[in-house]
């Protein structure tokens, strides 16, 4: 979830040692030491999102509890809570990340109020706070697991969590069969393409751009996981309504991005004789394919928003007073 290289010479990783001709690349340590601030201010939004819930289900408003009515004590859930704080914060530096990098790699701005050098940096860094909110956000989820699986010894807990939160196919149970591996998907995509960029320089960068490209698909993923798993939106109410909503940005800079891109390799050549150019075919037909997936997407957001039919269920009535039973484990959110 990097930038793009760029052919301009503004690109830190072309920018030149002082006094010398070595080409200064970011490192991965470097990045992880200036991502440090970044990812402070992550946890501190976790924290934000955390005491919200916490109060929400304390107070008895919040949607969790209304999808699952056992789950009304924070104290005993806190876990499951935090999870999905770091879900939520995780979500929005995705959103962040994704946002820069569409900035970086279409044809931005006329002005900007910091350097393309910084906008760049602000993108690897929040691309690493983006990991690192998805792990904790996967880890605390199976930690909730462990903690309520008494029945199991110590070794079935372990094992359980692990494989209902990170092998794909495990868990079976209610919509949590197609969400949570889509969720696995994200995470499993996120990472590595993320880190790739520190290693580009082993397999070219032509072949890092192609694969880097697929860090909004990842996104997406992302954002499906959160609609059909996030309890908070798991009704058609307003949170659902602005989640969608905050998608119009993405896809308006993904098509401005395939339209106008900011690398002179990728613009569409100006018709004329010419030798042509080998694959030229084939880019036009996956730009021209981007363009109305990017679109159709626009299209789509708008109408859920304007409609309310967003995919959001209807809130039930509320349960009797009294004790509600648990079911099998705290994340069945609905008969399997």
């Amino acid at each position: 979830m990097v930038a793009e290289d760029s052919d301009t010479p503004h690109a830190p990783w072309r920018r030149r040692a002082e006094g010398g001709d070595r080409c200064v690349q970011p490192s991965l340590r470097s990045d992880v030491r200036a991502a440090v601030p970044d990812a402070a201010a992550g946890f501190g939004v976790t924290a934000a999102v955390f005491a919200v819930l916490w109060f929400r289900m304390r107070s008895g408003t919040s949607a969790t509890t209304a999808v699952m009515p056992f789950m009304a004590d924070p104290g005993t859930f806190w876990m499951y809570l935090l999870s999905q704080a770091f879900g939520w914060s995780a979500l929005l530096w995705s959103w962040g990340t994704v946002m820069l990098g569409l900035l970086l790699s279409g044809p931005g701005p006329g002005r900007l109020p910091v350097s393309r050098r910084t906008l760049e940096r602000w993108h690897r860094t929040t691309s690493l706070t983006t990991m690192a909110l998805m792990a904790a956000h996967a880890l605390l989820f199976a930690a909730e697991l462990v903690r309520y699986e008494t029945r199991l010894g110590w070794a079935a807990r372990l094992w359980s969590a692990f494989a209902d939160t990170f092998v794909p196919g495990w868990y079976d149970s209610g919509t949590g069969r197609t969400a949570i591996p889509i969720g696995q998907g994200a995470l499993y995509l996120a990472i590595p393409l993320g880190l790739l960029f520190y290693v580009r320089h082993r397999f070219g960068a032509t072949a890092w751009r192609r694969l880097h490209r697929l860090t909004v698909a990842v996104y997406a993923l992302g954002v499906w996981h959160t609609l059909l798993y996030g309890t908070s939106v798991w009704y058609g109410e307003w949170p659902r309504t602005v989640l969608w909503l905050l998608q119009l940005p993405v896809a308006a800079l993904l098509l401005v991005r395939l339209l106008r891109p900011a690398r002179r390799g990728e613009r569409p050549a100006p018709p004329g004789p010419g030798r042509p150019r080998p694959g030229r075919t084939a880019r036009r037909a996956v730009r021209a394919g981007g363009l109305v997936a990017a679109a159709a997407a626009a299209a789509g957001i708008l109408a859920a928003a304007a409609t309310g039919h967003d995919g959001g269920r209807t809130r039930p009535p509320a349960p009797p007073a009294g004790p509600q039973p648990a079911p099998t484990a705290p994340h069945v959110h609905e008969p399997g």
